[in-house]
């Protein structure tokens, strides 16, 4: 498994907490992520059961931007400590040092996103 499904695992595990305790969805800030995200989305089969691995039920793709403080950052870090530089590489694999080094020194994410994860039709 690469390091990009590893951590889509995670989120996927993150957002089934958030929507279990009635939070919104969580901000997909990491373009290296998403692409894995769309590589995987185009086996549905695949798709389906990496989500209902880690996320306990079928999860879609849902376009949804925006900027601001990533709000799961906390729930990650408790779950699997700190987040790794694979969330601040862009989906070509360049690596965005300045947001690494702000969240290393501060704790806290800010960027932006333009997609999260939604339930599938039967789980809404």
């Amino acid at each position: 498994m690469t390091t990009q499904l590893a951590e889509l695992g995670k989120f996927f595990t993150i957002t089934a907490r958030r929507f279990d305790a009635g939070q919104s969805a969580p901000e997909m800030f990491s373009t290296a992520i998403d692409a894995a995200w769309h590589r995987l989305a185009q086996d549905p089969q695949a798709h389906s059961s990496f989500t209902a691995e880690h996320a306990g039920r079928e999860l879609t793709h849902s376009e949804a931007s925006g900027r601001g403080p990533i709000a799961w950052v906390g729930a990650y870090e408790a779950a699997y400590g700190p987040l790794p530089a694979i969330w601040f590489t862009a989906a070509d694999g360049s690596l965005d040092t300045a947001a690494l080094a702000a969240y290393r020194k501060t704790g806290r994410v800010v960027a932006e996103w333009n997609c999260s994860p939604a339930p599938s039709d039967g789980d809404r």
